[in-house]
């Protein structure tokens, strides 16, 4: 048998056919009786087609109440067969044209009963027939047929349609079980398809690589979950554009030496990736290619190491020569400034010799305060940490910052953004408002003409986030790559030493800096420290000095170093 679900659309598929043939039907009829003389009555013709317009939206509401729908296919059934003898007695009895309605009730009933329900249902209608026949012969009831045949001819037609109820019965039944038999099967197998698509479809979600499928016009045609967290854009917003504006690099080729290779793509939120991008083709057996397939490897974490291994090594072979170089260079240097101030005490110099001798005292100045900077940046260096509000730290340099500024009439402004009233972490406070003064220095000297320097403190899950943007001229994605590397200054009389020494004090509390920057865009100095709670204390430590030299800076860059 069927479903419910099926059931309830034969029983709705019945009565909408129910009430076509019952309006074509009635349509001829008004018609004939236009043009000829019926002899049966029109009015009582046309109540039998109401009434049975009234059954079929009785059984159309009962429908929609649900429930018993096995009960309701044989009250259907049967009140079919007593509406169509209805009409056969009123259209003529033997001379009626509407007994061929008999054979699609029993084609109904094996659609809709089981077989033996079919038999049933024939029997049933060659009664009803014969009986309207025989009544209307006998006349026991009115006949409105224009024809008397005699007896003999009489039970010929009724055996005749017996046989031929029979036969329908008989044949529609078999098809009816051969249906369902293709039914089942056919059900069975689009079972077995969806589970095979839903393995196949579970196999491509799950997979930890980046999966998109495109056609040959180059347009995107599927997108499985882990190119959507690599991509950080969800299905809908790739579908049916196209691949190649996603990447800054030319993709792959098929069929080439260039199948494979390395892209470079910018995130939303503009950091910038590394992906490893192999092509293949898509084939489909019996109609070719029909497509391309990209497969996407997360090189990001794997290049920014690398980098950090590069500037530890910088960084190591710096802080071990600086602090000897320093020492070494002091001390000559020491004697060369107490030489010429000496000279420059002498009454009997010219111009030009007291010229010189100046130019040697500011240089010698200049050269201290370079070597100053070497042993700071190398000087093994005492933390003392402690739970710390970050903001009062930040107000007491920005305050600072603005004096000076409204001073000199820099033309710079400064704007807080804070998402937060308290942001505990566990920091050195006089070392974090040495960072923070690196950063704002830097904003202020980018911003020669003026500007607008941004602070911002941001919640994260974990972490407190400070970011200090400024609106100068930005940086070269070759200058971003290697600003925290010492001797890396854009700033004329600068050592380039001020960040690579924000760089040590960020590693020796454990968090993360970063810079994003564009050309002629400013450039943002982005903090970020590990929160803490309010009652947490801790304890002074004093990194080794091959600590403060040799660590490996692996949580400094972190994401968004190449932004």
């Amino acid at each position: 048998m069927h479903s419910v679900f099926e059931n309830r659309l034969w029983l709705a598929w019945l009565v909408k056919v129910r009430i076509l043939i019952l309006t074509i039907i009635l349509g001829i009829e008004l018609a004939i009786a236009q043009f000829a003389t019926i002899s049966f009555p029109l009015k009582l013709f046309v109540g039998t087609i109401l009434l049975a317009y009234a059954v079929s939206f009785f059984y159309l509401g009962l429908l929609k109440i649900g429930g018993k729908l096995q009960l309701q296919s044989a009250l259907q059934v049967a009140s079919d067969l007593f509406l169509v003898s209805l009409l056969v007695y009123i259209t003529g009895g033997v001379d009626s044209s509407l007994n061929f309605l008999y054979p699609l009730v029993i084609i109904v009933a094996s659609i809709l009963l089981q077989r033996v329900w079919v038999y049933l249902t024939a029997a049933v209608a060659f009664v009803l027939y014969g009986t309207v026949l025989e009544l209307c012969y006998f006349q026991i009831v009115p006949s409105y047929a224009a024809t008397h045949p005699g007896i003999r001819t009489l039970q010929a037609i009724i055996f005749v349609n017996l046989f031929g109820y029979a036969a329908v019965a008989y044949l529609a039944g078999l098809l009816a079980a051969k249906l369902r038999q293709a039914d089942t099967r056919f059900e069975h197998a689009r079972g077995a398809l969806e589970n095979l698509q839903a393995l196949h479809e579970n196999i491509i979600q799950s997979t930890s690589n980046g999966l998109i499928t495109t056609g040959l016009d180059g347009r995107i045609t599927l997108v499985n979950a882990a190119a959507e967290k690599l991509l950080e854009r969800t299905e809908a917003e790739l579908l049916r554009q196209p691949i190649a504006p996603l990447f800054e690099d030319p993709l792959p080729i098929v069929g080439s030496e260039r199948s494979y290779g390395e892209m470079r793509f910018i995130a939303p939120n503009n950091f910038r990736k590394t992906f490893r991008i192999m092509v293949s083709e898509l084939y489909v057996p019996g109609r070719g290619a029909v497509g391309h397939v990209y497969t996407l490897d997360d090189l990001t974490q794997i290049r920014r190491l690398e980098r950090e291994i590069r500037m530890q090594d910088r960084l190591a072979a710096v802080g071990r020569l600086s602090a000897a170089i320093a020492h070494e260079v002091r001390n000559p240097l020491t004697s060369i400034a107490g030489s010429a101030s000496l000279l420059s005490e002498m009454p009997d110099l010219s111009d030009d010799h007291r010229r010189l001798l100046q130019i040697v005292t500011r240089e010698s100045e200049r050269l201290n305060s370079i070597i100053t900077d070497f042993l700071a940046y190398s000087r093994n260096k005492q933390y003392k940490f402690a739970n710390v509000d970050l903001i009062p730290l930040l107000e007491d340099t920005l305050i600072l910052l603005e004096h000076r500024m409204a001073a000199q009439t820099t033309g710079i402004k400064i704007e807080r953004r804070y998402s937060a009233q308290k942001t505990h972490v566990l920091a050195d406070g006089d070392r974090m408002k040495q960072v923070f003064w690196n950063f704002c220095e830097n904003a202020v000297r980018a911003m020669k003409k003026g500007g607008t320097l941004t602070v911002s403190i941001d919640e994260l899950e974990h972490e407190w986030q400070l970011s200090f943007a400024d609106t100068g001229p930005g940086m070269s994605p070759q200058m971003v790559e290697k600003v925290f590397e010492p001797f890396q200054s854009q700033f004329e009389g600068g050592t380039g030493l001020g960040l690579a020494i924000v760089y040590q004090i960020v590693q020796a509390h454990e968090g993360k800096v970063f810079v994003r920057s564009k050309a002629e865009q400013g450039c943002t100095f982005v903090l970020r420290l590990r929160k803490a709670t309010e009652g947490t204390i801790a304890v002074p430590v004093a990194p080794s000095r091959s600590e403060a030299a040799d660590a490996v800076p692996a949580k400094l860059i972190g994401e968004g170093a190449h932004a």
